[in-house]
């Protein structure tokens, strides 16, 4: 499915993450320090950096910031015992895809790995489907069974961000934070009347629901 490198200076958890990726039909390389992770990094392309933070030599903060120098749009995983809010966020800052604390279910990293995948063949691609419903980012154009439907841009981009992260719900300020930046105008009830003019529009599509989650705010599912 995916080519990932593993960096785990822990030897035991390295070789039952290449294991239980390797199940899930994953061709993985590992590594056991971040300069090692950066070396194979060079020299062959991956589709996913799966990383410890704590290692020798090189750590998964150096590891991840040398990788954006070269590379902005591969999916970078932080795997790490370290729960705190200033390592997360020096994580985010630096450009990774997600942050799991250790220990974890390694079900659940599956599930993350899987989401950090998806989303970035949409970016690469520029293009999502779901069901009889497809939308093209380049060409900001949005179809069901082929007919184009017409989008604000604000509808648009609401939409696209909810179908690409499938399940997800989205707080009403959150939304309002990312799409409506400094309106003071805005109000939950703005997005409100956004998803109900989403809803009638993509009435149509036959791949996803857009649901209301009482007192938090929105999700897309997928049927």
């Amino acid at each position: 499915m995916a080519k990932i490198l593993v960096a785990e200076d822990d030897k035991d958890l390295n070789r039952f993450l290449a294991a239980c990726l390797r199940a899930n039909g994953h061709e993985v390389t590992v590594c056991f320090d971040g300069a090692e992770a950066l070396e194979k990094f060079e020299q062959e392309k991956f589709d996913l950096i799966l990383t410890d933070i704590m290692m020798p030599q090189t750590d998964g903060f150096e590891l991840a910031e040398n990788i954006r120098l070269t590379d902005k749009n591969i999916p970078i995983v932080f795997m790490s015992a370290k729960d705190d809010k200033h390592s997360k966020m020096l994580g985010y800052t630096l450009g990774i895809d997600d942050y799991v604390v250790k220990p974890f279910d390694m079900d659940v990293l599956n599930l993350k790995i899987g989401a950090v995948l998806r989303r970035a063949k949409i970016q690469t691609e520029k293009e999502l489907t779901v069901g009889n419903f497809k939308m093209n980012v380049e060409e900001r154009t949005a179809t069901v069974d082929g007919r184009e439907i017409s989008l604000t841009v604000r509808e648009f981009d609401l939409l696209f961000k909810l179908l690409s992260y499938p399940k997800k719900t989205f707080t009403r300020s959150a939304l309002m934070d990312e799409f409506w930046d400094y309106d003071s105008s805005a109000t939950s009830r703005t997005v409100d009347v956004y998803m109900a003019k989403i809803r009638e529009k993509t009435a149509a599509c036959t791949g996803f629901d857009i649901v209301t989650v009482h007192g938090l705010g929105y999700k897309a599912v997928l049927k």
